[in-house]
């Protein structure tokens, strides 16, 4: 069932760093624009933290360089409207061993570690709390899951099924526990074409139409809940 309440915009760029982010922000989000997004989820830190390749040329960004990045991302981002919220992802964990069964015949050797996301992720858990920006610890949500090494991970980097419906419910939980106004709780949110219809499916008392519209639960679980988020390098934005 679908439900028409936002739209939402997906912008995954592969391969980019908060560098590259930064470099083209004003083109993706321009603050002359019309129409301001409601919510932008953003995620960088996973490229960023890779180790630097002796040819200085990779997607590796210095840590205090990918601080001040983020830094200015969420600046920009505030000043687009009064209404836009933001919500941060740190860097999640990787599967070293299946990152490099997977990837490394294509990509050669793979710098990227467990540890090199963790220092990305709690630096930017940090920024986060200093400007009060909503976050998402994506580093330990994963590691909460006993299996998560053996289910998360479709090449030991990117998220399988398993993986994107534990970043689903992570980002559900803060739009339904902030206290932003207007709530951006999708079972709070007005629906589109909310006027009643005679083209509503009819009741069991073969008589009322039902609308389909206001279910905010169906068989116990919302629609969203059952969904999939894909993450990768990029922005996120609900209109």
């Amino acid at each position: 069932m679908n439900i028409c309440k936002a739209d939402i915009v997906l912008r995954g760029y592969a391969g980019w760093n908060s560098r590259r982010a930064l470099q083209n922000l004003d083109k993706i989000f321009p603050k002359d624009a019309t129409d301001q997004p409601s919510l932008i989820i953003v995620y960088f830190g996973g490229n960023d933290s890779m180790h630097p390749h002796p040819s200085g040329l990779s997607p590796h960004v210095p840590l205090q360089e990918y601080i001040e990045n983020m830094k200015k991302i969420a600046i920009h981002l505030k000043s687009l409207s009064k209404k836009t919220r933001i919500i941060f992802l740190s860097s999640p964990p990787i599967n070293e061993v299946q990152m490099h069964e997977t990837l490394s015949d294509l990509l050669g050797p793979l710098r990227r570690t467990n540890e090199a996301c963790r220092t990305y992720s709690e630096a930017c858990l940090e920024l986060c709390r200093e400007m009060n920006v909503k976050a998402i610890d994506l580093w330990s949500a994963l590691r909460q899951r006993h299996d998560w090494l053996d289910v998360c991970f479709t090449d030991g980097i990117h998220l399988s099924n398993e993986g994107s419906k534990i970043v689903a419910k992570e980002i559900l939980k803060v739009l339904r526990e902030a206290d932003w106004e207007p709530s951006l709780d999708w079972k709070s949110m007005p629906v589109e074409f909310a006027e009643d219809s005679p083209y509503e499916p009819i009741g069991a008392d073969e008589n009322t139409h039902i609308d389909v519209s206001n279910w905010n639960n169906i068989q116990g679980k919302s629609q969203l809940e059952m969904s999939n988020c894909a993450l990768t390098k990029g922005f996120s934005s609900v209109d």
